[in-house]
This record gives structure tokens, sequence and C-alpha cells, in this order.
């Protein structure tokens, strides 16, 4: 099955989320990861303690390096750390991966809603990277910092995922996990209108990278040349398996089961 995915996005030590979800991810759907690391980050599933951002020339390299010998067949971005990576991240797409579909998550915004990236680093996103991207995977939080807006319920959360897609993006794919409700609502918002996914929601504290597997998955599918909507409905049925299967690490926002298998 294949599909080569560059993965751009930070590093975490405790294995659940970042880089290490996305290798996870993309090899247990028979895809093959590589990797541009925009920051380290020293992480359990308490806290983020400490975290390390490269030069904006070493990732420039690092995406250059993949890309011009592996190549890749889709790329899926994760954290950006700041403004300066962000460009670079852009620099390099724009000369080398032109026509190699993208996938944006933006890690701007914490589970508990606290903006993670400065203002010039969420311009940066808007201006420059989202224009470049097949699919944007936002949760609640992180659409309502991109598109400027309060988002409480299924009819604002409609409202939202039709007018990202005016910031040039194809397909936006909003997470509606953050709503209360037994009953978690996603919505992908494209050409053909918006269409609502429904799906009981799984009573588990290990949620950790649910976001950045997530969008792993689906940029694997399209590395494998399914359409957007086949990518995005098995990269959610994994993403259900492997919270049904996490394993209970650790005291906190625990990591899943990213070895899960799905027949799709």
């Amino acid at each position: 099955m294949q599909g080569r995915v560059l993965v751009v996005a930070g590093s975490d030590s405790g294995g659940g989320a970042g880089i290490q979800a996305d290798i996870k991810t993309i090899a247990a759907l028979g895809g093959y990861a590589m990797t541009a690391v925009t920051a380290l980050t020293a992480q359990d599933t308490l806290a983020v303690h400490a975290v390390h951002i490269p030069p904006p020339s070493f990732l420039r390299l690092q995406m250059q390096s993949a890309l011009d010998d592996i190549g890749a067949d889709a790329v899926k971005t994760g954290m950006v750390a700041d403004a300066a990576s962000a460009r670079a991240i852009c620099d390099v797409l724009e000369a080398k991966a032109e026509k190699i579909p993208v996938v944006v998550d933006p890690v701007i915004a914490a589970s508990s809603g606290r903006q993670l990236l400065d203002e010039d680093a969420v311009a940066e996103l808007k201006r420059r990277l989202l224009p470049l991207a097949l699919v944007l995977t936002p949760n609640i939080p992180e659409a309502g910092l991109l598109g400027g807006m309060v988002i409480e319920d299924e009819a604002s959360m409609q409202t939202a995922a039709v007018a990202l897609r005016t910031l040039g993006v194809s397909a936006v794919l909003l997470k509606g996990g953050h709503l209360p409700g037994d009953e978690v609502v996603d919505m992908l918002a494209t050409d053909a209108g918006v269409e609502i996914f429904r799906a009981p929601r799984i009573d588990t504290r290990h949620t950790h990278g649910t976001g950045c597997t997530l969008a792993s998955a689906i940029a694997v599918g399209l590395a494998q040349r399914r359409s957007v909507r086949d990518a995005v409905l098995r990269a959610r049925a994994y993403v259900r398996a492997a919270l049904a299967a996490a394993p209970g690490y650790g005291n906190g926002n625990g990591p899943m089961n990213h070895s899960v298998s799905v027949d799709w």
C-alpha cells in the first residue's frame, strides 16, 4: 500500500503526540513516514515542561533532504513553533511540493483553549500556509482563533467550517470534540457542501495526540490516492479504534494505542 508522507511537526518525548504519534500512525496504516522536526519538547501526560526550537535553516534542510531524495506523496504539518519556522516551511513547500497534497493540523491552541502561538505566527499560518493546504483539521478553539469567531454549537460549527475555506483551504475538517454531550460531531466542508459525522463519545482520559493522529491518518490516506472523504472516514475509524484500545499509560491525559488496525 505504502504512500510517502513527510511530517513537519514537533516531537513529544512522551510518545503520545507529535512526530512520534505521526510515525506510528502512518506505519500502522501502511505508509512510509519521513520527518522534519520543528520543535523538541520535554513532556509527559501531565504537562509540557520545556520546548527547544531548532534554527529555521535546519528545519528547511530537513524538509529539502527528504523531498529531494525520497520524495513525498503527501505532507502533514503540525506544531509550527514560531513565525520564522512557518516561513521556512512555506518556502520549501512552495519550491518543492507544489503538486503534493498538504494536510495542516493548526496546533495553535491547547486542549484547554490556551493559545500556543503568538499573533505573528498565526498570521503567517493564515497568509502563507493555509493557501497551500488541501485539508485543514482544526479543533474548535483553533477554528475560533483562525476565524475570529465563537463556536458554541453545531450551527456555529457549520458556519465556521464554511468560513475557514475562504482562507484558501480546499477542505476543512472541523473537529467537535470540545463541545459537550454524549455524541461527538465532526464536520467536513468541501466544494460539495458540509457533511456531518456523528459518533458516540468514547469515555476515556487517554486522548493525548488525537489531533496529530487524525491529521497524519488523513495524510497517509491521501498519499495512497484515496479521496479526501475516504481518507477522512478511514482516519476517523482509526482514531476511534486507537482511543478504545488505549493502554492506560500515564497519570494524566494518556496516549492512545497506535498499533491498532482498521479494515477499510
